[in-house]
């Protein structure tokens, strides 16, 4: 049955979920929950809009067996690089409270006055702010659910990369 999808229609499939978790994110969670991401959290959209991008790119370019995989990969890259942020996030929230990191200036202090790559490391360590859990649904926060994203997109990616194609099909969706 899996083998009946062709890599177009799982790259679609890909592309939307980046769409729905950002409108998600975005959408429901800033807007209507007034909830404000915090830098990890940005961190982890960055990973999710880029591989959406990828997976795009793969359905406009519509590359036979090797490109396909080549795009997999960078998909399941940009997932488990993801997962490696949400999974620092997770950690956080996890910490007991008096090994809590302290809370630091706003991402937009930091851009403006810090260097950049002062700035980038700062936000990948995560502060105070990221170890605080704002939103639960089934008993899992924000992070652990975006970690299960990005884990469950990897291993679609992988799939993807590692499948059998056959020989001179065009996989065309």
């Amino acid at each position: 049955m899996l083998q009946s999808l062709t890599p177009r229609m799982v790259f679609i499939g890909l592309t939307l979920l980046a769409i729905i978790s950002m409108a998600f994110a975005m959408g429901y969670l800033e807007r209507q929950l007034n909830l404000a991401a915090c830098p990890l959290c940005m961190t982890q959209r960055a990973f999710v809009v880029a591989w959406g991008l990828i997976a795009l790119i793969a359905v406009i370019h519509n590359p036979r067996a090797i490109g396909n995989r080549i795009y997999a990969w960078l998909c399941a890259a940009s997932a488990l690089g993801g997962a490696a942020i949400a999974g620092r996030h997770v950690w956080l929230q996890h910490l007991p409270p008096e090994q809590v990191p302290a809370c630091g200036p706003s991402l937009g202090y930091m851009l403006e006055t810090l260097p950049f790559t002062e700035t980038l490391s700062i936000v990948m360590m995560g502060d105070g702010n990221c170890a605080e859990t704002m939103w639960t649904f089934m008993g899992l926060s924000i992070p652990e659910q975006t970690l299960i994203l990005f884990v469950i997109t990897a291993g679609i990616c992988l799939w993807q990369a590692f499948r059998h194609y056959p020989q001179d099909a065009r996989n065309a969706a």
